[in-house]
């Protein structure tokens, strides 16, 4: 299993791929598959049956998975960066290359 540089919480900007340029915050992370559910990116449109949650059933427009190689991570400045790791007060933390700011 390959340690991941984006993490559930962050926000990202897709870079390739029919969503490009959209940015959202990743609501899932799946380390098997190195795929990330980005909120409100890459809608897909699900026939789901009915069931006790969802009595009527029908088509319901969900978020699909998203390979990590696509997203780049926005830093505080609102720029796409890559993510390097410092040790800093005995910590290891996430940095980031353009700025060199804590992520």
């Amino acid at each position: 299993m390959i340690k991941l540089k984006i993490k559930t919480g962050d926000t990202v900007k897709i870079i390739a791929g029919d969503h490009k340029g959209t940015e959202g915050k990743v609501m899932r992370v799946d380390l098997n598959k190195n795929k990330a559910i980005v909120e409100g990116a890459n809608m897909v449109s699900k026939h789901e049956k009915p069931s006790a949650k969802n009595p009527q059933g029908g088509i319901v427009k969900k978020e699909a998975p998203i390979h990590i190689s696509n997203l780049a991570l926005i830093d505080a400045n609102g720029d796409t960066t890559r993510v390097g790791y410092e040790l800093r007060d005995g910590k290891k933390v996430r940095v980031s290359k353009k700025s060199g700011e804590i992520v």
